[in-house]
């Protein structure tokens, strides 16, 4: 949003921002928690084997099915830790307990980046508005309970709210306390039988909406359905034994599922909480050129929609909701909560939004902004988010025909610059640490192995938990980031360790790539694919940005996968060609009226002999709207082809006439 995209195009990313309004980004709890104190007696288990027994031994204790203690916290964070950091939301631990205050004076400070949401020169962007001023901490007391379960749950278990947020084991058994207090206030016994516990679970999730809350709640018990296990980021590993056949109470799902209000004009899936909350299509200015946030279409039936964009807010969900009600400010399509899934949709999928920087990713994408922060890692998204959004994504990429892969379901950071002077102000967001892997998944789409071993084309697929890039800049520029888990493996000039990483002639034209965690200059992301460039003991090479790039994927812990996949290269004859990034029309298929927009290539060329793997084949196309007045739109579609490349970080566009198409070995 702000630092990460749609919200604040004008940020390239943007480090957690001081949580000015997480006071009042998620509303109160659904129910009443009944205050019940309950001395502790047992000691907190010690050591990363201990935390399924904090489990067993929080449920015994307070009198809740363990499964639906594990079944909670699995939806709230997977049953990780973050070291102690809160989320987005201001939640802390495996059981997501929140202390909104101490999140806020622990936030790190916002950084402004450069760039044009837009992206398109006939219409450059306007927009005055921005985000929020910062504004001093609030009183414990004046945010909302939704806000300060782990306040509450101290008192619930007399251990100190400093344990609470950073003793995983503490914080299991305060909320293990928090859930058994929801269930006590809302007149029911302490059932060991999980079917009894759904309204209690359904208030734990401190939704604003029944719905909301009932969306969770429904979660909840799928994953007891279905079951689950991991090792978490301390090294733990957790299980939750499936039990297939377990339904919530009818009465309990039926009191919470009354209809969902405002929900008539959003365009969801039924199995996520989604409300309607528009961005304005409004003129704010005397001249046509003044009006905001977005642009009226009429797509599939005007044009096809082929990418969704991922971004994050950098913004509270709070704030997020003024920027994207702001005329004057951008637009996108939806936005996701971190605190329980639910989802706001701010305009038609048909409609144009504001929100990747590129005019033509813009007219051919939906952009759904996260609840995050880019630079804060440990201002973690939560299980429920990604669900939602994940979800989301299945259901418009069936809507809209859009294939399900890395090329065309892209981040921020893989939206390529229009022209060689943006190419350096695009947003980065969401970053390294957005787990693209368990985002596929939960899509319904895993990666896997499509070729046998050797294949000229390699899936990038490292392991999240394992793979901790040597990043900095997180909070002080040139300074370390804490380790944690990535999607993005670094790529050097040769096959080692020590090699200088890779150079990007647009980002960095008379310096070198470095490792802040905003340089995408040498980085490959998981999902991506590219065709392979050689191979050297633990070490494989591909093709990026028009040179050979290394990283390290050995044998027995491998960071790719092998692959079949189409592949362009230039013509025979062409010592390289143009790389673009956009793909716009001829000259000659401009009506009279529309400006025609220059074919301007970016400063990379694809040389002879390299191969890089295509997304799809496209006709030039653009989408020229620049007044209020809508009676001036067209969308030009020219006869010229392109095809889309994966070429760095971000994809590319190359012209199919410039070269040849094969499929890889």
């Amino acid at each position: 949003m702000r630092g990460h995209t749609p919200s604040r195009p004008r940020t390239r990313h943007r480090p957690p921002v001081v949580r000015t309004t997480l006071a009042a980004c998620t509303a109160a709890a659904l129910l009443p928690v009944l205050a019940v104190t309950q001395q502790a007696t047992a000691a907190a288990p010690q050591g990363p084997s201990s935390l399924q027994q904090a489990f067993t031994g929080a449920a015994r204790q307070y009198h809740v099915p363990s499964s639906v203690l594990l079944a909670v916290s699995y939806m709230e964070s997977r049953w990780d830790t973050h070291a102690g950091r809160p989320s987005v939301s201001g939640g802390y631990g495996p059981m997501h307990l929140t202390d909104a205050r101490t999140a806020l004076a622990q936030s790190h400070t916002a950084r402004e980046a450069v760039g044009d949401p837009r992206g398109d020169t006939a219409r450059p962007m306007k927009a005055t508005g921005g985000a929020p001023s910062a504004a001093s901490l609030p009183r414990t007391a004046q945010l909302p309970a939704s806000l300060r379960t782990a306040v509450r749950a101290a008192a619930l278990t007399g251990r100190s709210e400093d344990r609470v947020r950073t003793d995983p084991a503490a914080n299991v058994a305060a909320g293990a306390a928090l859930l058994a207090a929801d269930q006590k206030s809302l007149g029911r016994s302490l059932s060991p039988d999980p079917a009894d516990w759904y309204g209690a679970v359904a208030a734990y999730s401190g939704s604003g909406t029944p719905d909301a809350a009932a969306h969770f709640a429904d979660d909840v018990f799928r994953t007891l359905r279905t079951g689950q296990s991991r090792t978490t980021d301390s090294g733990a590993r957790v299980t939750l034994a499936a039990r297939p056949g377990l339904t919530p109470r009818a009465a309990q799902v039926a009191a919470l599922r009354a209809p969902a209000a405002g929900r008539s004009k959003t365009e969801c899936p039924p199995t996520i909480a989604c409300s309607w909350v528009p961005a304005p299509y409004e003129q704010y200015g005397p001249d046509p050129g003044d009006y905001g946030n977005h642009d009226l279409a009429d797509r599939p039936k005007d044009s096809s929609v082929d990418y969704i964009v991922i971004h994050d807010t950098e913004e509270t969900w709070q704030d997020t909701l003024k920027l994207v009600q702001d005329p004057t400010y951008l637009g996108w399509h939806y936005t996701v909560r971190s605190s329980d899934g639910a989802v706001a949709q701010h305009m038609a999928t048909k409609d144009v939004g504001w929100h990747a920087g590129n005019w033509y990713v813009n007219s051919k994408s939906i952009g759904i902004e996260n609840e995050g922060f880019l630079a804060d890692p440990d201002a973690w998204f939560t299980e429920s988010m990604y669900e939602s959004s994940a979800r989301l994504v299945r259901y418009l990429t069936a809507r809209y025909h859009i294939p399900v892969d890395r090329q065309h379901i892209i981040g921020h950071d893989n939206v390529p610059g229009t022209t060689p002077s943006t190419v350096a102000g695009m947003h980065t967001d969401p970053g390294p640490y957005w787990d693209w892997a368990h985002y596929f998944q939960l899509i319904g789409a895993p990666l896997h192995a499509t070729a046998g071993r050797g294949a000229d084309v390699v899936t990038i697929d490292p392991s999240y938990g394992d793979n901790r890039p040597a990043l900095t800049g997180c909070v002080t520029a040139g300074q370390p980031c804490a380790p944690h888990g990535s999607s993005a493996l670094e790529l050097r000039t040769a096959p080692s360790d020590t090699a200088p990483l890779v150079k990007d002639v647009g980002l960095h034209p008379t310096g070198d790539t470095t490792e802040d965690v905003n340089d995408t200059g040498a980085r490959a992301s998981t999902g991506q694919q590219y065709a392979v460039a050689g191979r050297q003991g633990d070490w494989t090479a591909v093709w990026y940005l028009g040179q050979k790039a290394w990283f390290h994927d050995p044998r027995n812990r491998p960071a790719a996968l092998p692959a079949r996949a189409m592949v362009v290269t230039p013509r025979p004859g062409l010592a390289s060609v143009p790389v673009y990034g956009r793909a716009y029309p001829e000259a000659s298929a401009y009506p009279d009226g529309v400006p025609v927009q220059a074919q301007t290539p970016l400063q990379y060329t694809l040389p002879a002999g390299q191969s890089y793997v295509v997304g799809g084949r496209t006709p030039g196309e653009y989408f020229y709207s620049t007044a209020f007045d809508t009676s001036g739109q067209a969308w030009v579609k020219g006869k010229e082809q392109y095809y889309e490349i994966q070429f760095g970080d971000r994809v590319a566009f190359v012209k199919a006439a410039d070269v040849t198409v094969h499929r890889a070995r």
